[in-house]
């Protein structure tokens, strides 16, 4: 059996090739390395540097005759998607019906498609659901929403089955502090190099934070499960910025120093996602504490100073 992974040099996806290749499935990837890392391209793994919105898919899809496709490549910002918000629904809704397009043509059993919690916007009640209403706040939320209903028409028309995950706050080893770096990424860097951590508002907003290993778990379990589905993917607790600077300290040993600084306008306050969903109908639960994630982050960033 054999998995496409788009954005495989990612943060994400080269993870998700990782575990692929433990499973003992065959791999291919398609990374235009614009955030993907040459680097981090599994070597087991048959690599393709292209745009996902590019004609060419159609050879990989002729020469590699996958199985399945882990759909992860995506662009990822959201000012990017604020500032150019054509280029954003180039690459996230016209890349992922380029993707649909050469699946269905090429027999693909199953595609596995990478949503957000942006789709959900400013939180109507906590514990969200994937009920809850869906109204993205930026073009990035309104395009990682728009390819759910493609799949989910791809399905009906040929039968093209999918598991769609919202993700929340992921992090983990090989996430970028710099750029759109999650808030993780950006506090380990600062941590390490002994700098200060800055702080927007006053650290009582919450996020939910899981672990990229568990997110990689998640699309390896959806090869087999959870067909026509869309999922959470997260620890379905809410950790606030000043309960993770507690544990960061605890893990370093250490007492970093944090600057209060004014919030930033569109911040959602506090958020975080239900997953009982995907424990009942995928079997899947985060196996990492914040706390144990957290070590092994910071344990590979040592590592690779």
């Amino acid at each position: 059996m054999k998995v496409l992974v788009t954005g495989g040099a990612g943060f994400i996806g080269s993870h998700i090739v990782d575990q692929a290749l433990e499973a003992g499935y065959e791999v291919c990837i398609v990374d235009n390395l614009s955030t993907g890392k040459r680097e981090q391209v599994n070597p087991q793994a048959s690599f393709y540097e292209m745009d996902i919105e590019s004609p060419d898919i159609e050879r990989v899809f002729q020469e590699e005759n996958p199985d399945f496709v882990i759909h992860q490549a995506a662009q990822s910002s959201v000012p990017v998607s604020v500032h150019n918000p054509v280029r954003d629904a180039e690459i996230n809704i016209v890349g992922t019906i380029n993707l649909l397009e050469a699946a269905r043509k090429h027999d693909v059993r199953k595609v596995i498609y990478a949503s957000s919690a942006a789709v959900y916007g400013e939180p109507q009640y906590m514990g969200i659901d994937e009920i809850h209403p869906k109204q993205p706040l930026s073009p990035y939320g309104i395009s990682k929403y728009v390819p759910e209903f493609y799949l989910n028409a791809y399905y009906h028309l040929y039968g093209l089955k999918y598991t769609a995950f919202r993700y929340a706050n992921v992090y983990g080893e090989r996430q970028d502090p710099k750029g759109e770096g999650g808030v993780v990424s950006i506090f380990v860097d600062r941590a390490l190099a002994g700098e200060g951590l800055t702080v927007f508002g006053d650290g009582r907003q919450t996020r939910d934070f899981v672990y990229v290993k568990d997110v990689a778990r998640a699309n390896i379990m959806a090869l087999t499960s959870g067909d026509n589905e869309i999922f959470n993917i997260s620890t379905n607790e809410e950790t606030s910025i000043n309960q993770l600077i507690a544990l960061m300290n605890n893990a370093l040993g250490t007492e970093l120093k944090v600057k209060y600084d004014a919030p930033r306008e569109g911040d959602i306050l506090h958020s975080y996602l239900e997953n009982t969903n995907a424990t009942e109908k995928l079997g899947w639960t985060p196996r990492y504490s914040l706390q144990q994630g957290l070590e092994k982050t910071l344990h590979f960033y040592r590592m690779s100073e």
